[in-house]
């Protein structure tokens, strides 16, 4: 054992010992829990301290915990309610003046944030391996020390051991040699210090550079921490701090209560006033005295499996490059010298513009059905950040537009489309932008993952509607006589609600240009054509559009 180690042991041990046990008790009845979940409510007399734990087994099959991160900080409750979860915790460190999330955030097969790799303190600079909560395509979860040496997913490396660094002497700055590519990541946040490895207190706060930054070691603050038990159960921690009767807990002590807990490893989060745990929209601690939250731009959330959208192996897969004769250019196009592009022929680059150049992808698909669109480009600075990806389905036509200054050499999911299968169909990258200097041609994918979706059918998803609204799961589904559509408004806007059988024909129509407020709705269905028929057995598509852009639900009839 390091001196380092033995040293942060020794002092979890004497803090330890001078507190007063914790008294846990089992609150889940108090609120709105799915099986396998549970919360936890801590008191401690002396020195005084709140302190609430998640307890998820992940081993359920419809649980699961993941991150969000969004353009615009909001509280915990709101951020809670608005991606339908059924409770998190706040995540990792951010630009307070912004929304910037200093620490790593992963969403299947996209890195959406990136762990700060170079510190300065005093003058100095510093290379850090920082600690990440990760879980892999099987859901089992570790706590690792991670470094970015690009901004891509195959770019994220995976180390044994943190840098060494010490306050006043950095470390050299770590090689792809010393480390392994993490190639199984699924989801994933950043934070740090590590607190627990191998069932041990294991705090490497010199080690992530915490010294200098605001986050103290020894203090007693609000701290919010993440784990997970051998038996594969996540424990979500929260402390509240720097209040009469909560005076909060320093890292080696709640590295020690993870311990406790029975947790094998364990990080903590960003802590402070931004310590913060909501279980549906109720607020369970109280952040900084009172009700109010700290706007964050990243939370660690307990959701339904489903909203992971774990990639499978395709049953029908295509893709499509620059270079395929199927293929349409149109306008002055011109090879990128980036590397990074799709398949063997170089990414094409023209002038933002009116639309007048594009480069078309024609399908050509042999299966109707539902597939998930994905585009490939070469990100750089220059790129639009609003370049319109424009696919033509069996329904019409829709525009999703994508920031090329971002997520290049991997493919970005677009979204979920119902294809008729004719050579008509095709998706189209435009030079319509009104930012940056150039728009990105590369590569185009579609993907059936099942082969209930290569026929039409599948599982039913939360989706998105640009503009951040949202068509959430219908309930009950499946259903018999009646079941309820939940939406979600960002900002007033025209509505449609529209319902289409597997073969696309509209049969029934719930709103027509509806104009509604802001906020959360609910519109309740029959199972009836719009002839007032009752429909058979079968799945249905339920579209919700804001004007312009929609996006697809299914809803099955069980009779």
């Amino acid at each position: 054992m390091s001196k380092c180690l033995f040293a942060f042991c020794l002092l979890a041990l004497l803090v330890r010992s001078n507190a007063q046990p914790i008294t846990w008790n089992d609150i889940s009845n108090q609120h709105t829990l799915p099986d396998g979940v549970k919360l936890f409510q801590g008191r401690q007399e002396s020195p005084p301290l709140n302190i609430w734990y998640l307890d998820i087994n992940v081993n359920q099959a419809e649980l699961a915990v993941r991150p969000y991160i969004t353009g615009s900080k909001t509280g915990i409750t709101s951020f809670v309610a608005g991606r339908n979860a059924y409770a998190g915790i706040n995540g990792g460190y951010f630009d307070i003046n912004s929304s910037t999330s200093y620490s790593a955030v992963v969403y299947p097969q996209e890195l959406k944030a990136q762990n700060v790799s170079m510190l300065s303190r005093n003058g100095t600079v510093y290379p850090a391996t920082r600690s990440f909560f990760g879980l892999d395509y099987n859901l089992n979860m570790s706590v690792d020390w991670i470094w970015h040496f690009d901004a891509t997913l195959d770019g994220l490396y995976i180390f044994d051991t943190p840098t060494p660094n010490t306050d006043g002497v950095p470390a050299a700055i770590p090689v792809k040699a010393n480390g392994n590519p993490y190639d199984s990541l699924l989801v994933g946040i950043g934070g740090g210090p590590t607190l627990v490895k191998d069932g041990q207190v294991n705090v490497t706060y010199y080690e992530e550079v915490f010294f200098g930054s605001g986050v103290g070691l020894d203090n007693r603050d609000p701290r919010s921490g993440v784990g997970f038990t051998s038996d594969r159960h996540a424990i979500l921690v929260v402390a509240d701090g720097r209040q009469t009767g909560s005076e909060g807990v320093s890292l080696p002590e709640l590295a020690q209560i993870f311990v406790d807990l029975g947790c094998v490893e364990a990080m903590n989060l960003d802590g402070g006033g931004s310590s913060q745990m909501a279980v549906g929209g109720t607020l369970i601690n109280l952040p900084e005295g009172g009700t109010y939250q700290r706007p964050i731009p990243t939370m660690l959330a307990v959701v339904h499996r489903d909203s992971l959208k774990i990639p499978q192996a395709p049953i029908l897969e295509k893709t499509y490059d620059t270079g395929d004769t199927t293929c349409l250019i149109i306008g002055n196009w011109s090879n990128s010298a980036n590397s990074g592009y799709w398949a063997n022929t170089p990414a094409l680059y023209t002038n933002v513009g009116s639309g007048d150049k594009y480069v078309r992808f024609y399908l050509d698909l042999t299966i109707p059905g539902l597939y998930e669109v994905y585009a490939w480009w070469v990100h750089s600075f220059n790129r639009a950040k609003d370049t319109p990806v424009i696919v033509r389905h069996r329904l019409g036509m829709d525009t999703v537009r994508v920031d090329q200054t971002t997520n290049g050499a991997q493919w970005v999911y677009i979204g979920e489309y119902l294809f008729r299968g004719d050579t008509t169909e095709a998706v189209t990258i435009s030079n319509d932008a009104s930012t940056g200097l150039y728009v990105i041609a590369d590569g185009i994918r579609v993907v059936a993952t099942d082969t209930a979706a290569a026929t039409g059918i599948t599982q039913s998803k939360q989706v998105s509607m640009p503009g951040n609204h949202k068509l959430l799961k219908n309930y009950p589904n499946p259903f018999n006589s009646e079941t309820n559509f939940v939406f979600s408004l960002a900002a007033p806007a025209q509505v449609n609600l529209e319902i289409f059988d597997m073969l696309g024909r509209k049969i029934r129509v719930l709103l027509q240009e509806v104009s509604l407020p802001a906020g959360e709705h609910i519109l309740r269905w029959d199972g009836r054509n719009n002839e007032g028929s009752d429909l058979p057995t079968g799945i249905y598509l339920v579209r919700c559009s804001d004007g312009s852009h929609y996006r697809l639900h299914k809803a099955l009839i069980l009779r």
